[in-house]
């Protein structure tokens, strides 16, 4: 094969791959890139913070809705935990799960 067929094969296998993700999840594959970059983004937050309890925060986001589920040890944290997730970029709504535990 040329180099052009292989790059217009290679192009094409691509395309059937992000169509094939957006009809089985419902996304696109931007959308499926913006809401991976938004949840790094809130981890990463919790990481610099250095936010107890980080390993029971977990953090998912679907269509720029940041969801936060786990347990935190007090009310401060909780809420602290929603600041971080409001300041990463693209975040347009948090859903705020995280139950508190007492200590």
């Amino acid at each position: 094969m040329t180099r052009a067929l292989h790059s217009v094969v290679g192009i094409l296998v691509v395309l059937a791959l992000v169509s094939g993700c957006q009809s089985m999840t419902g996304k696109t594959a931007g959308q499926n890139i913006d809401d991976g970059g938004i949840t790094a983004a809130v981890k990463a937050k919790l990481v610099a913070d250095k936010v107890s309890n980080l390993t029971r925060v977990n953090v998912d986001t679907t269509n720029g809705t940041v969801y936060l589920n786990g347990a935190v040890e007090d009310a401060t944290t909780k809420t602290r935990v929603e600041q971080l997730a409001w300041q990463a970029k693209g975040v347009k709504a948090v859903v705020n799960n995280l139950q508190v535990t007492g200590k």
